[in-house]
């Protein structure tokens, strides 16, 4: 375990925000292992005091996090529906054809690849966990069950699947060796070819209390200030951005080869570059602040559960994200507070929360017993699981969300 930044390699002596021992965040326990003790590591991210790089140390290894994984990415309909859109203006900008090839890394179930094939575009994609590789094979959609850098990044392109487009949608943060990763899609991509990365926005992560979303599967939390660093680094520059509303705020960044005449930089770019120099991302003293930040959620999540509990009042959840478990732990919060959630994924169904140990359960239980409250935990799909589960509001039922603030929406 290294105390130094693992872009830049200096020392990491501050604080980004320190939020006490938490297990795996998506560590589910089996009915069959609640006797058995849970791992817990301290969740306490640093930020370099040279590249500002906000990260994570490395108490497990990626093949142990993501070697049974039950996160699928296709459970969520709106995140297919902008995938399906991504991918249909990705083909005309680029102009690909049957004679290209898209490569995805972190492809997990084929949720985006499949809209790639159904255009007659060739497509590979890269997945660790082989439980999720699985699904997208039955789907024929030819996947590597590998963890991609360098390495993977030469043997693949030794076998000809050199990219025109390189697709990584929220799997930078996942990467505990960055600089491998860049380097191993510098070499992947096609002369004049594209890569895509999506990822969480640091910024609004800082901006809204998001804190939520740090947990050990995310080793780093990025801006657009430290994604140029390093991808300059290792030969790539960024040619562009879009600013997403997905997990509560998203960079997709577009990204070429050094090599490649240089355009001047949009509208878009500099637009995120004057945000992140406004907020300090520059400097120490941004990031220190946010350190208290968590505390005043934990509050006022608290004083609610306890005065509705006190009242008498049934409160079930609703998902089962990795952010919603860092949520609880920190809180402090089992099944005395929240007496079961739910999930659509059926590979979640039947477990328990790590740490929490609150268990999780089918969608329609909710209506079966029908609760006061239902906390929302994947905060950032408030809208749609609002409409799907409104017919609460028949008996009265009302949902809550804790951040970027306590909110009851009736």
């Amino acid at each position: 375990m290294s105390n130094s930044c693992r872009h830049c390699g200096s020392t990491l002596r501050d604080t980004f925000v320190n939020l006490g021992l938490s297990p795996l965040a998506n560590s589910f326990v089996a009915d069959d292992d609640v006797a058995k003790v849970e791992r817990f590591y301290p969740l306490h991210a640093f930020v370099c005091s040279d590249c500002k790089l906000v990260q994570l140390q490395e108490f497990e290894a990626p093949q142990t996090i993501f070697r049974d994984y039950l996160y699928f990415s296709s459970y969520s309909p709106s995140w297919l529906t902008q995938c399906e859109r991504y991918a249909e203006e990705v083909i005309g900008r680029l102009a690909l054809d049957e004679r290209s090839r898209v490569v995805e890394i972190a492809s997990n179930d084929g949720y985006l690849l499949q809209y790639f094939m159904r255009r007659g575009v060739p497509v590979l994609g890269i997945e660790p966990a082989e439980n999720v590789a699985m699904v997208a094979r039955a789907k024929g959609i030819p996947t590597e069950v590998v963890f991609f850098g360098s390495t993977t990044a030469a043997r693949l392109r030794e076998k000809g699947c050199a990219a025109d487009l390189i697709v990584a949608n929220n799997v930078l943060a996942h990467v505990p060796d960055i600089n491998d990763f860049i380097q191993g899609v510098a070499i992947l991509l096609k002369p004049g070819g594209v890569a895509t990365f999506e990822f969480p926005h640091l910024l609004r992560l800082m901006e809204f209390g998001q804190f939520d979303t740090i947990y050990h599967e995310h080793f780093s939390y990025i801006s657009l200030l430290v994604a140029e660093r390093i991808f300059a680094a290792q030969g790539l520059q960024v040619v562009d951005v879009e600013e997403l509303p997905t997990h509560g705020g998203s960079l997709r960044l577009h990204v070429r080869g050094a090599r490649c005449k240089a355009p001047r930089p949009t509208e878009r770019l500099l637009s995120v570059r004057r945000a992140e120099a406004a907020a300090g991302l520059h400097e120490l003293a941004p990031y220190r602040a946010f350190a208290s930040r968590p505390f005043t959620t934990k509050c006022s999540l608290l004083e609610f559960l306890i005065d509705a509990k006190r009242a008498g009042h049934l409160i079930a959840g609703y998902g089962a994200p990795a952010k919603g478990n860092t949520l609880l732990n920190y809180c402090g919060i089992g099944p005395e507070f929240l007496d079961f959630t739910v999930d659509r994924n059926p590979y979640k169904q039947g477990h328990l929360l790590p740490g929490s140990r609150i268990p999780i359960r089918n969608p329609p239980v909710i209506f079966e017993t029908k609760p006061d409250f239902v906390l929302i935990l994947p905060w950032n799909l408030r809208d749609e699981i609002i409409a799907q589960m409104r017919d609460i509001r028949r008996w009265g039922g009302r949902f809550v969300v804790a951040i970027p603030e306590l909110e009851i929406i009736r």
